[in-house]
């Protein structure tokens, strides 16, 4: 549901092709089962859980509603060889905490889990400031005084993507900002990034200021004509912008 002023209830959004909820890996929860319940264990008790996990696996085979377990019954199976094993050359008792195999999938899991944590507080970030973005524009406050940042392309993104109608007042200033090399767009690569993350309309409304500025007109005052030949034939206006540098480059050569 929308708010009065068009903005969408904040909210985190999902990368695209991302699921909602990582799936459950059942051959996960398998192995960790197997180690809990393997704590402390001798080599023979091992064994002994070895033994009952394959009479239960053998039994699954025959009952068909016990076969879609998500793989969890073959890793604990494989899980309880792989700790026999251990311990015939340790001795035991079984210690998880000393084990390499399982302390290297904790390590995966934290790394995991801390990816995951940077991953939401950067959609936070996009969403905040695209929020940010929004009021601005409505407001009529966004302008050279407010400089572009990295990560302002998909704050752009979210806005459009909530069909905001401000997106074009944000559209409009990130044209002026790439045009003028001002604020996040002062980076070289960061320009040759925009290329690829912002619309063709915006990059060609920005090529068009950016070569009316190099012919020495003024352009400080009201150019939203500009913006509206970029969303209406982007095509063109870059060519207009091409012919204007074409001209300007001609006649310095003359001169």
């Amino acid at each position: 549901m929308n708010t009065s002023d068009g903005w969408r209830p904040r909210r985190v959004p999902e990368a695209r092709g991302r699921a909602a909820r990582t799936p459950i890996d059942y051959a996960k929860v398998g192995r960790s089962s197997v180690r809990r319940r393997a704590r402390g264990m001798t080599h023979s008790e091992a064994v002994a859980g070895l033994e009952a996990a394959e009479q239960q696996a053998h039994l699954d085979r025959r009952d068909e509603s016990a076969a879609d377990d998500g793989g969890r019954r073959a890793a604990e199976l494989a899980e309880w060889q792989r700790v026999v094993q251990l311990l015939a050359a340790t001795g035991g008792p079984y210690d998880p905490d000393a084990d390499a195999v399982a302390q290297e999938d904790l390590a995966e899991d934290r790394r995991r889990e801390e990816a995951e944590q940077q991953y939401r507080q950067e959609q936070q970030r996009v969403a905040d400031r695209a929020e940010e973005l929004a009021r601005l524009g409505g407001a009529g406050r966004l302008d050279r005084s407010v400089p572009s940042q990295a990560g302002d392309e998909a704050a752009r993104e979210l806005l459009d993507e909530n069909r905001d109608y401000r997106v074009a007042k944000v559209d409009a200033w990130l044209a002026r900002s790439l045009a003028d090399q001002s604020g996040h767009y002062a980076d070289p690569a960061s320009r040759t990034a925009a290329v690829g993350s912002l619309p063709v309309p915006v990059r060609a409304h920005a090529a068009l200021l950016a070569a009316l500025a190099r012919t020495g007109a003024p352009v400080d005052g009201n150019l939203e004509f500009v913006g509206r030949l970029a969303q209406a034939d982007p095509a063109a206006t870059t060519a207009l912008a091409a012919w204007l540098d074409n001209t300007a480059a001609v006649k310095g050569g003359t001169s």
